[in-house]
């Protein structure tokens, strides 16, 4: 069987979900009594058992600290992880495998391009482009920038269906603007930006830009070649992977030139007390020891990911996220927050009479698990008037009868609340 992929149409192979759904040990639990819905996926999503026995059986078999041992365990261990780069390379369809950098995660990816790459370039009244619907990582790093250079951030905004105008974006970008980061899919409101556009943008006026892609290199096809952005970033722990590990790509040029971020061992080339020679990134930007079993747990992730198809994978949380928003429509008092027309499985709604915490509440009793908060996005939340939303976020595990559990503890709600 086959489904249409909906960016470009073509037909790919449909998964099959109640297979995947055995990989994942946890999908077998029950909560309260009442099996595990899981849809709290943009938080973080589950691991698949080849990614727990893949961090396990390092600490069984051949566990050693890298680079920096002659004998067997640790010419394992540095094989092992210095593979990982490869299957990142191949993940992005990066050209090489020394633009890829090990990090914890999407904010020290982001920190680390706010502190190696941009502060050198920034003088008193430079510009810093954002966007409004960007998650607190994407935004605070930015702001402690601006603070130490008195450099200033500029926001673009975005519509009440939560899409930016790229007419937008272009005014706001000046002479004095030195460096665009955007997030390519929104974690409160699942749009897609038009991030191939907004690249091009910043290559129209000579800037180098970084596309946040926490929440959609686990979900779809990403190709930094074809984007042509200078930096991406994203986290393991939503890729089905371990939590602490993370990846910057950047053109091998920029990192070049970029100084080092945080002193320490492994990033050196030699040491004395008068100086210092840095090693060539990717090794310049990764000092200390790094999370060596869960950089080996991402690769596992990332070859369980990319054996599913990501377009697959995009293409079913897509028809998730559209019979979930017809099935919602049924529930009293139900608003959804954003509704751009290119979406990801992201579902982020308010009901009358019924704060978010409480649904959560609610929903939990009956084993359905989505977020309820600001999601990190307090701006987004100011931007619609309320304090916080529900989210149901969808992964390759997930069905329609969980789409169908979720709308009937919504009722539920309504039913407490008097509706």
């Amino acid at each position: 069987m086959s489904v249409v992929d909906p960016v470009n149409g073509r037909q790919v192979a449909a998964l099959d979900v109640e297979r995947i759904r055995r990989d994942f040990p946890i999908l077998r639990r029950e909560v309260h009594g009442k099996p595990l819905v899981y849809l709290d996926n943009g938080a973080s999503a589950q691991r698949p058992e080849v990614v727990i026995e893949a961090e396990a059986d390092c600490y069984r078999r051949y566990y050693a600290n890298i680079h920096r041992g002659v004998h067997a365990l640790s010419q394992e261990s540095t094989s092992a992880f210095e593979a990982v780069r490869g299957k990142v390379k191949e993940l992005l369809n990066a050209p090489s495998e020394r633009e890829i950098v090990f990090t914890r995660g999407t904010t020290e990816s982001i920190n680390l391009v706010a502190q190696s790459h941009v502060r050198p370039m920034l003088k008193p009244g430079d510009e810093i482009l954002i966007t409004a619907m960007e998650h607190h990582s994407n935004i605070v790093p930015w702001q402690l920038l601006c603070d130490a250079t008195g450099a200033k951030l500029v926001v673009v905004p975005f519509s009440d269906a939560g899409e930016l105008s790229l007419e937008d974006v272009a005014s706001r970008i000046t002479a004095r603007t030195r460096f665009i980061s955007v997030m390519h899919v929104s974690n409160a409101l699942g749009t897609i930006n038009p991030v191939l556009e907004i690249v091009r943008l910043a290559r129209e006026h000579g800037l180098t830009i970084l596309l946040d892609g926490a929440q959609a290199a686990p979900h779809m096809p990403v190709d930094v070649q074809a984007l042509d952005c200078d930096f991406y970033v994203f986290s393991a722990h939503k890729l089905y992977g371990p939590t602490g590990v993370g990846v910057l790509f950047g053109k091998y040029e920029l990192l070049q030139a970029m100084p080092p971020w945080q002193g320490g061992g492994d990033m050196i080339r030699s040491v004395s007390f008068e100086r210092t020679e840095f090693a060539e990134p990717p090794a310049r930007f990764e000092a200390g020891t790094p999370n060596i079993a869960g950089v080996i747990g991402m690769g596992a992730a990332i070859d369980y990911f990319r054996a599913l198809d990501p377009a697959a994978v995009f293409a079913h949380e897509s028809a998730l996220l559209r019979y979930a928003e017809s099935e919602l429509e049924t529930v009293p008092g139900l608003r959804i927050i954003g509704n751009a027309a290119a979406k990801a499985g992201i579902l982020s709604f308010v009901m009358e009479d019924a704060h978010p915490h409480d649904i959560g509440t609610i929903l939990d009793a009956d084993g359905v698990a989505i977020r309820a908060g600001h999601h990190c996005a307090q701006p987004v939340m100011q931007r619609y008037g309320v304090p916080a939303t529900a989210r149901a976020s969808f992964a390759a595990y997930n069905t329609m009868a969980e789409v169908d559990a979720l709308v009937a503890s919504l009722h539920k709600v309504c039913d407490l609340f008097g509706r």
